[in-house]
């Protein structure tokens, strides 16, 4: 570890995560959280500048979360990067890390879940069960810990975004959620810790994913028919070399509901899998 992200604040449990928390607002100052879980790259750095153009101090919590992998997923394969995401931290004079382990995070006799019924439901929600339901308690501890002013996630989850605005307006969580844009590489492949997971023959590939997604919204925004539109995107993405797709589906951007008028905020999403790697993105219908 260098010297810049040895001196980078660090806590690893509840009490002394609030002891600093409390030491900013008595300080009048604001406070942004960004939930990661590590092997950081330039999208989640993205999060992190804009958390401090909103706030005065920002936490970064990194937390691989056990309870959104399901049996066959890849939890104990899921990249790990300490070391860099230190050094990262560190540079963007990030305020605080907060990284706790599952035992903290789920002490024992923990028997409590949170559940985000209808927006978690379908798309990813059909695709990997239990997931959200890991995602909205995890977040919900995060959020009930630090307390935060806002706490900034990316797009590129969109599913999981609508889940956690949700289950904040349910819960009465006071807290504002801040949504970025998907950060991309020059080609549009979205920026993603599970990149890594793809060869170079792969890592070709890959870019179809936001090609044909960005080319069905233009068309639904120009009145394509979305469903037999979405069809096509998957038989596309097929041909392209992608070893399957799970869904392409147009979805209102606020409910998450099937698409079944023009003129409405909309959202192509899609997941597919490319060797080892599971991919997601989606794109705005204008």
């Amino acid at each position: 570890m260098s010297e810049s992200a040895s001196s980078l604040s660090v806590v690893r449990d509840v009490d002394s995560l609030r002891r600093r928390l409390k030491d900013w607002r008595s300080a009048n100052q604001t406070i942004a959280l960004v939930p990661t879980m590590g092997a950081l790259h330039t999208g989640h750095m993205a999060l992190v500048e804009h958390a401090k153009a909103l706030a005065d101090e920002v936490v970064v919590s990194i937390f691989v979360n056990p309870t959104q992998f399901g049996p066959d997923e890849d939890l104990a394969a899921y990249p790990r990067s300490d070391s860099e995401d230190w050094e990262l931290l560190a540079a963007a004079d990030v305020g605080l890390l907060y990284m706790p382990d599952a035992s903290v995070m789920y002490p024992e006799h923990f028997q409590t879940d949170v559940k985000v019924i209808k927006v978690s439901q379908g798309l990813c929600g059909d695709h990997r069960p239990g997931h959200f339901d890991g995602v909205a308690t995890v977040v919900t501890k995060l959020l009930l810990q630090a307390l935060p002013d806002y706490a900034v996630f990316g797009e590129k989850d969109y599913q999981q975004l609508v889940v956690i605005k949700r289950l904040v307006a349910d819960l009465d969580i006071p807290v504002d959620i801040v949504g970025l844009p998907t950060v991309r590489e020059l080609d549009g492949l979205a920026l993603s810790s599970r990149n890594a997971y793809l060869s170079e023959p792969e890592r070709a590939i890959a870019p179809a994913l936001y090609k044909e997604l960005s080319a069905v919204a233009s068309d639904i925004s120009n009145g394509a028919e979305s469903s037999e539109r979405c069809a096509q995107a998957a038989e596309a993405l097929l041909k392209a070399g992608f070893n399957t797709v799970e869904y392409v589906d147009a979805r209102d951007a606020e409910t998450l509901m099937p698409l079944t008028s023009h003129g409405k905020p909309a959202r192509v999403l899609a997941a597919v899998t490319l060797g080892k790697a599971r991919l997601i993105d989606n794109v705005p219908v204008l």
